[in-house]
Order: structure tokens, then sequence, then C-alpha cells
């Protein structure tokens, strides 16, 4: 495929949440990008994120992995997304559930508990679309 560059707008916490700036930050000042071919991009919108942490390592994704993130704020069940946590101002990854009267942010590894919060305490901010491995 063709080379794209994906801007790489930092760090998430795949454990304790981290604050990340708004998207429209990301763009304006995203100074490291990632050289991939367009068909990992699939002709999407992407924007890369570096993993900290191991809450999401029953996904297979690895502190030090990079995400490749679709800007989104909607998302399915059982979606891996970037969330943004108003009470706490921080923004972590994990898969998200739909309970009644109340959102189930699930780390994928066993070892750690879910976040509940309030559907209106919470707004997703990108979908995982790609992963890839720190070598």
């Amino acid at each position: 495929g063709n080379s794209v560059r994906v801007p790489l707008l930092g760090t998430i916490a795949a454990g304790e949440p981290i604050t990340v700036p708004t998207a429209e930050v990301w763009r304006a000042e995203a100074t490291e990008t990632i050289q991939l071919t367009d068909d990992i991009t699939d002709g999407k919108q992407v924007y890369a994120l570096r993993v900290k942490g191991l809450s999401m390592i029953d996904a297979l994704i690895d502190d030090g992995d990079i995400v490749l993130m679709q800007p989104a704020n909607t998302a399915d069940n059982g979606d891996m997304v970037a969330v943004w946590l108003k009470e706490r101002q921080e923004v972590t990854l994990k898969k998200i559930y739909r309970e009644p009267g109340k959102i189930r942010l699930q780390p994928a590894n066993s070892q750690m508990t879910p976040i509940y919060v309030d559907p209106n305490e919470i707004d997703v901010q990108g979908k995982v679309v790609g992963v890839i491995r720190k070598m």
C-alpha cells in the first residue's frame, strides 16, 4: 500500500487514566508521526497513541504498544475505546458496555476491576481500529 503519516498524539494509560488534550489540540500539536501503509489505516482518518500500562493485556495490547484510534463519539458494546472521564479529567483505554443506568468500562486484564460510571460522566473519544506491537 501507499505510505501515510499518522500523528502520534502521546500516551494513553491502559491502567490509571491520564490527561490527554482535546482532538483539536492533538491535530494541531502532533509533532511526532508514525509511517504506516494505507492498507493498515484503510483510508480512515486515524491517530496513534502509545499504551502505558497492562490493563488491556488480555486483548494482546501490551505496555509500549501503539493503538490506532479512529475518532468516534459513540461506541457499541464490547468496543475498545478511549474514554474521557469528566469527573477525573482523565482519559482511559477500556472496553465499553452499557448496563441499566450505568456504563461499565472493562479492562482486559483479569487482575483488574471494571470502572462503573454514569453515562453522563464520560465522552467516548475514539475507537481502537488497530494495534502496532512494540518489537
